[in-house]
Parts: C-alpha cells; structure tokens; sequence
C-alpha cells in the first residue's frame, strides 16, 4: 500500500440537508477530522465543512481514503444525531476523490477548498467564516 498520497475527498449530506449548518454540528465533524489525524490514518492539508457538504485535502496514511471517509462519515453520524436528536443516515452514500498529480499545486487546491464559503456567498472574506482550516495558515 502506498503511503502520503495526496487526495482530496469530499462528501455531501442526504438530500443536502443543511444538517452542518449549526455551530455544534460542524464543529463535531471537524472532531472527526482531526481524530483520524491523531489517529495516524491522515495528515489534514485543507479543509471546509459547509452547511450540506464538506471538502478535506490529506496526504493518506496507512489507509485508503475510502476507508478514511467511511470512518469519518460513521462517527460523524454517530454523533451528530446524537446532538441533533435524529437517527438514520446523514451523509449520501460514497463520495467524490481526486487524487493530486505529483505536479499539482497543492496550495493552489487547498485554497480553492477554503474559498468554497465565499464562492457560495456565504460570507464576503473567507476569514469570516469558522469551519475551515489549512496548514499553510
């Protein structure tokens, strides 16, 4: 198995529900994030956790990135309607990969993923927005 391959992966509520819309709520998924980091499973370049989606730039540890995502998308579930009072699934099934060219920008990539919030018009200066998060900052 290879290891630190860059990849960008991305996933998107049921229905794109703005389930990731409250404070709470994103912040629990940026937990999860940040525990498959400590974990050892990723390194975490970039991310955005939008209202309905959220987008993650890694360098892949020991796991494949569909394993990584499965994890993530679980516990995030998990305690997500534990907060929110609901069960059943939140996230659509699968999710969107890119595998980074060994060339690629990767700075240029994890920017495109911060400014998802301003492109959406959901704030005027990505600055304003909470959920997200690049090592180069």
């Amino acid at each position: 198995m290879q290891h630190n391959r860059r990849q960008a992966g991305s996933s998107t509520t049921l229905h794109r529900a703005p389930l990731l819309n409250e404070l709470q709520s994103a912040r629990l998924l940026v937990a999860q994030l940040r525990q498959a980091q400590d974990e050892g499973a990723a390194q975490s370049l970039a991310w955005v956790v939008m209202p309905d989606h959220f987008h993650w730039l890694v360098e892949l540890g020991p796991v494949s990135l569909k394993t990584l995502m499965r994890r993530v998308k679980s516990r995030s579930t998990l305690a997500i309607n534990r907060l929110q009072g609901r069960s059943g699934r939140l996230w659509q099934k699968g999710f969107h990969d890119r595998a980074l060219r060994r060339e690629e920008n990767v700075q240029a990539v994890a920017r495109y993923i911060v400014l998802n919030p301003k492109r959406a018009g959901l704030v005027e200066r990505i600055g304003d927005y909470s959920h997200w998060d690049a090592i180069w900052l």
